[in-house]
């Protein structure tokens, strides 16, 4: 984790913060519409107002932006803690885009409470339940992540699908190519109170197989909407 508090990463949005935002988010939905032909299926899914968690398959550096076209929203995003090294100009950039540092592949508790902190304070949420970028149309093992935050919150969860980012960006590119791009979105997944430590432990395991079905059917789907081979 960061040598900064949970605190600071879950404070809302300053309105220079949310500006830069705006801006931000204008031109890479603009570019990645321009560059990737990028689309998006079913966006009414994704909520208005209020606070849910965005859960999209990860096969890409380049997801992180193409999510942008489902809600003009801020909306805040998990990322690796090593973005934040050395607390420098970047640091300070990806805090105000609305960024939450995390240890990879472990069970980092500051961040999850800090997700919580976030939901809490009515912001959407983007977290990539396969933890890291993945290659190949099967989506690999999920992480509790968004069914715990979901757990403390009651807020849904709201699965995506994104198909052609690993044509348009595989691990080790470092220039995109002009290739489609679809996301899907999906019907959120509810919240349903369990009562009892153990029956809530059972339930967030179950939420998790049920994202990972979901999620697995979305990426599918918008691999072949985007002309991607799905093999």
């Amino acid at each position: 984790m960061t040598e900064t508090g949970a605190s600071e990463h879950a404070r809302p949005g300053t309105r220079g913060e949310l500006l830069f935002y705006g801006v931000i988010r204008a031109l890479l939905v603009g570019a990645c519409k321009l560059w990737f032909r990028v689309s998006v299926k079913d966006r009414q899914k994704v909520p208005a107002e209020g606070a849910f968690i965005l859960a999209p398959v990860h096969r890409s550096n380049l997801d992180f932006a193409l999510v942008l076209v489902c809600s003009k929203r801020r909306m805040r995003y998990l990322a690796k803690d090593s973005l934040w090294k050395g607390q420098g100009f970047w640091a300070k950039v990806f805090t105000a885009l609305g960024g939450i540092p995390v240890a990879r592949g472990t069970a980092d508790r500051e961040a999850l409470r800090t997700c919580v902190e976030v939901i809490e304070a009515g912001e959407p949420l983007v977290i990539f339940p396969e933890g890291t970028r993945q290659h190949g149309p099967k989506v690999e093992e999920l992480f509790d992540g968004p069914s715990f935050v979901q757990s403390r919150t009651g807020v849904p969860i709201i699965p995506v699908g994104i198909g052609g980012s690993e044509a348009a960006m595989p691990k080790g590119s470092k220039i995109p190519k002009p290739r489609k791009v679809t996301v899907v979105v999906g019907d959120a997944l509810p919240f349903v109170e369990q009562e009892g430590s153990k029956a809530k432990r059972a339930a967030i395991r179950s939420r998790t197989a049920e994202l990972h079905e979901v999620v697995q059917a979305l990426f599918d789907a918008a691999q072949a909407s985007a002309g991607t081979p799905n093999t």
